[in-house]
């Protein structure tokens, strides 16, 4: 114990980043965006193929012309929460939330839960790991 503390009194620049990266690490793991609703591109794939489920998109407008999942609506994130009554319909189905990154669409999904969505899934990864699986993509509004 007391080496340690002698290394930790030697070190406080290492003991230091140490403890930043693992306050980091921990905090990620904490807000894990989408939690156990999360899902990948395979799991995403069946659950519009089985449970015809509906997609909404939260980029931006622009970022959704560039590129998007086929049937998905678009729904930016800064609007999600004043659009809930536009997407009342959905309340009862599976809904799969989904953005560039999957970062903004946890953030989506998160909302749409609190909201009473209880079959809101985020897609982990977004769009990028979307067209990494090379499932297709849209230019269609």
């Amino acid at each position: 114990m007391e080496q340690l503390l002698e290394f930790g009194g030697n070190h406080q620049l290492l003991v230091g980043a140490f403890i930043v990266l693992s306050s980091t690490l921990a905090w990620n793991l904490i807000t894990d965006p989408g939690g156990k609703n999360a899902m990948g591109p395979a799991a995403a794939t069946a659950l519009i193929n089985h449970q015809n489920a509906v997609i909404i998109d939260v980029r931006t407008a622009a970022e959704f012309k560039k590129g998007h999942i086929v049937n998905a609506i678009n729904v930016p994130l800064s609007e999600i929460n004043t659009q809930l009554d536009k997407l009342e319909k959905y309340k009862n189905q599976e809904i799969l939330v989904a953005c560039r990154s999957g970062s903004r669409s946890g953030t989506a999904t998160r909302s749409l839960l609190k909201a009473g969505f209880e079959n809101a899934h985020n897609l982990r990864g977004g769009m990028l790991a979307w067209e990494s699986a090379s499932l297709p993509i849209t230019h269609k509004s």
